[in-house]
């Protein structure tokens, strides 16, 4: 059976048609999921995303023309990997102990989640790709060779950025003390 074929199939609603599709191309979806989420997530995240692509195929699959199938599929892959990240990310707090910080008094006085919501609310406002490889460092705890790879950057470059961030939070953090009235 061809792509066109069992697309022509699935239109018709034909569940084997989806079936054949999984069989044949669920490894390559996979293998871009897997490869963005990393160890990140469990591998029943990444089986989720997995299987979340082929139900976003097969809802999508009347406006699909059997032209470029596999690529369609790793774009969705991708954008939805992507987007589960970006949705973890903003479910879990970040540990305030990734800042060294010349006054701790302000970070002292805030209570553990107050700290945690002051934090991740710094890291989230950084403009892409910073805070990708912000949090890529410091909370999926991936190497800056690792980092410059998935990133398409040179290392050296992560590592500036990775600077900046920290300047960057560490400034946001120093200036909610005068604020606050502590300095």
């Amino acid at each position: 059976m061809t792509d066109a074929k069992a697309l022509a199939l699935l239109q018709k609603g034909d569940q084997q048609a989806l079936e054949w599709f999984i069989d044949r191309y669920s490894a390559y979806v996979g293998t871009i999921v897997n490869g963005i989420l990393q160890d990140s997530m469990s591998r029943a995240d990444v089986e989720e995303v997995t299987a979340d692509v082929f139900v976003t195929f097969w809802k999508s699959a009347g406006k699909l023309l059997p032209l470029n199938l596999k690529g369609y599929l790793g774009r969705v892959a991708r954008s939805l990997a992507l987007q589960k990240l970006r949705e973890r990310t903003k479910e879990l707090p970040l540990d305030e102990d990734i800042l060294i910080l010349e006054e701790d008094s302000l970070i002292e006085k805030l209570d553990q989640k107050e700290r945690n919501r002051i934090v991740r609310e710094a890291v989230l406002s950084m403009p892409q790709p910073d805070r990708e490889i912000f949090l890529r460092f410091y909370y999926y705890c991936q190497t800056i060779p690792v980092i410059a790879e998935k990133l398409d950057m040179n290392p050296s470059t992560v590592k500036t950025r990775l600077k900046r961030g920290r300047d960057k939070l560490r400034e946001h953090l120093t200036g909610l003390k005068s604020l606050t009235g502590g300095g």
